[in-house]
């Protein structure tokens, strides 16, 4: 049977307790129905794991007691930096959520001039906390044990402005582009992959991120919804140089 995983942040070592707040209690409790003495894998984002027990549970609150520090090889040695045009409904939800049980490791979501949604800086915020709860459920299913780092909202123009220094491939998905994805050269340790919105980018973005260094490339012949080509892309990455090998 699959022990429950859940993330808890903070500083935690063996033999000590946790002391759990009324959210998680309840999840515990109300939804996996779990009772003092049961164990479950505690992991704080930052790459350490615990096999706990629970030592009292009510409706407010729960302390688990920290038993052994568990080993985990889930984490790739591939580094990949996401940057996401940010999509409409759910479709952004589902690419934070399978980047990161694909081993992102960290996700850009930026403005584009043909993205549907508009953000303020309250709103952005508010996504931006949103998303890092669903990549901490998506770490808790997948066994990840480190949550990747995402970013708030900004404009792409902004982003090219900021960006960090260059790393080893510099990647942007262009449909129509002649270098297929599978014929980059191996990057070391780092890769940088550029996905547009539902529209695409314009014609001045695609300039701009020729400017910044980004390379174009391809999925093949036909045209994916923004999700699918985030998904694929991941996968494809890590068929090619991570840990899908």
């Amino acid at each position: 049977m699959r022990r429950t995983r859940l993330h808890i942040a903070g500083t935690y070592t063996p033999d000590t307790e946790l002391h759990v707040d009324a959210e998680h209690a309840h999840y515990l409790s109300g939804v996996l129905r779990l009772r003092v003495g049961d164990k479950l894998s505690v992991f704080n984002g930052e790459g350490s794991q615990y096999t706990a027990s629970i030592s009292r549970i009510g409706k407010s609150d729960a302390t688990l007691r920290i038993e052994t520090l568990t080993p985990s090889h889930t984490e790739t040695n591939l580094r990949v930096h996401l940057v996401q045009g940010i999509s409409r409904g759910d479709r952004m939800d589902t690419v934070v959520q399978k980047a990161t049980e694909l081993g992102v490791k960290r996700v850009t979501p930026v403005l584009t001039e043909y993205s549907v949604v508009k953000l303020d800086v309250a709103r952005a915020e508010k996504r931006r906390d949103h998303w890092h709860k669903i990549a901490a459920s998506a770490c808790e299913q997948s066994g990840r044990v480190r949550l990747p780092l995402i970013d708030t909202p900004v404009p792409l123009k902004h982003w090219f402005g900021n960006k960090p220094p260059r790393v080893d491939a510099e990647l942007i998905l262009r449909p129509g582009a002649t270098t297929p994805l599978t014929r980059i050269e191996a990057p070391e340790t780092k890769v940088c992959i550029l996905i547009g919105p539902e529209g695409g980018f314009s014609e001045v973005e695609l300039k701009d991120a020729d400017v910044a260094g980004f390379q174009a490339v391809s999925l093949g012949p036909r045209v994916l919804r923004t999700e699918t080509a985030a998904i694929a892309t991941l996968a494809v990455l890590q068929s090619l140089w991570g840990d899908i090998r």
